[in-house]
This record gives structure tokens, sequence and C-alpha cells, in this order.
């Protein structure tokens, strides 16, 4: 039986659920893996039974929101449906935590001054070398936790503590897209042009999102992500560009 598993009204068409502590708090890649398992499983059966009654899903770090047809159910029979259906989850399903299981998915990035204003900060402050941060930051292969605040923007976990950054005290109002930044213990790679607060180390000239793309994003939640340093010349090929500011 599935433990720790709360559902509850996030809305008049959606439900969410639980699978650590209720606010969704609780971040480890055992609870990430127990959400894309649930994910995956309920799939399968709006595939089938579930059909005409579930609209939509969407994963977060410990969570799993359902939207679901206000036409053909409402809350308390969705409810109890998907209940029954994630009872027997951790017998059903094994738990896709090893590195073996994940589809791993590389990322180049371009590490320097110019491309990662904040790289000499995290390294005065971490006592480190440029180099060093640069090579703890690719040592780690990072699992997909959600994907959120905009399309493609996916939070990656854990960063080696030794390069962990806090949020900027103000965050930029202009942020370039393929831009590879850390907050607390976290990665990303902001898919566009955007305000954000994360220390920036460098830039990815993999489009993150692509809606004209199938798929529209090179990774999804439960993925792991390693980056692979390239140099300027690397970078340029790939489709990168230099013209960005940091605003």
């Amino acid at each position: 039986m599935l433990e720790n598993l709360n559902i509850h009204i996030a809305g008049e068409n959606a439900l969410i659920i639980y699978f650590g502590e209720q606010d969704g708090s609780q971040v480890s890649a055992n609870i990430s893996a127990k959400v894309q398992q649930a994910e995956q499983l309920i799939r399968k059966a709006m595939a089938q039974s579930l059909a005409p009654d579930i609209i939509d899903l969407v994963p977060s770090y410990a969570s799993l929101m359902v939207m679901f047809n206000m036409m053909t159910t409402d809350y308390h029979q969705i409810r109890n449906q998907l209940r029954t259906l994630l009872q027997s989850i951790d017998h059903h399903l094994k738990e896709q935590v090893n590195h073996d299981e994940a589809n791993i998915v590389e990322l180049p990035v371009y590490y320097s001054n110019e491309s990662g204003p904040d790289l000499s900060v995290i390294a005065q402050r971490a006592q480190l070398t440029v180099e060093q941060v640069i090579e703890l930051h690719q040592a780690q292969e990072y699992r997909v936790y959600a994907i959120g605040f905009a399309p493609g923007f996916a939070y990656l976990g854990e960063v080696d503590e030794r390069i962990s950054a806090p949020r900027l005290g103000t965050p930029r109002m202009k942020v370039p897209k393929g831009a590879v930044a850390i907050a607390d213990r976290q990665t990303a790679i902001y898919p566009r042009v955007s305000p954000g607060g994360w220390n920036i180390i460098g830039l990815c000239p993999i489009d993150m999102f692509n809606a004209k793309a199938t798929p529209t994003m090179p990774v999804n939640v439960g993925d792991r992500v390693k980056f692979i340093a390239i140099s300027k010349d690397e970078f340029f090929t790939l489709g990168g560009t230099l013209e960005v500011s940091y605003e």
C-alpha cells in the first residue's frame, strides 16, 4: 500500500495528490520516483477505463495535479478511482531511482566569466577556483524533479553542497535564454529571456522548449541530466550566441 497519500481539492475540476508532506515541500529521489510512477499508472488507465474522465496530469516535486472532466465525473468519484488505482503502486511498479533506469540527457554548457557572470562569485564564496566549480557542476547527474515556472524550465537537483548558492538579493530583470544557473541546491536552464534571481554560471545552446518541435522539450520529469562543458567555438557551432545582456 502506498503510504502518505493525500488527495485534496485543487479547483473546481482538479485535485492534487501529495506523496510526502501535504504542502509538497518534501523533496527526494524516492518521492519523485513515486510521482513519476503514479503519472505512468494513471496515463495507462486514461488510455483505458479513465479515458473520458481525466483531462490532464501535472507532475511536480512531491505532488501530482489531476484535471478531470466535470461533465463525466466529480471530485468524489475520481478520488475513489485514484485511491483504488494507486493502492498497489509500491508493489506494481519498481521505483526508478537508479541511474540505469532513467533516461539520461546530456546538455552542453559554455562555462566562462563572459557567459556566467556569477561563476566567480560562487567560486569565491566556496573558496574554490572557477575550474573547480565547473568540474563540480558537471560531476553530478541531476534528476528532473519538476517543470515550470515557464514551459521548459526544468528544476534539477541536487548540486554539490560546495557550490550551492542562495538566490540573488535583487533578481535580474532580464536573464538570457539558455542561461545555466544555480539556486540553493537546484540548477536549471532558462528556456527563454525572463526575469530571474538564480546565479548564472554558463550558457546552453540547446532549446529547452520549442512548441513546433516533437517532442517540445528535451527532458521530462524523472529524467536525469548530465552537463558537458564545451568551448566557445563549439557553443557557436551549436547555435549559441553571446549577444546577451544581464540586467
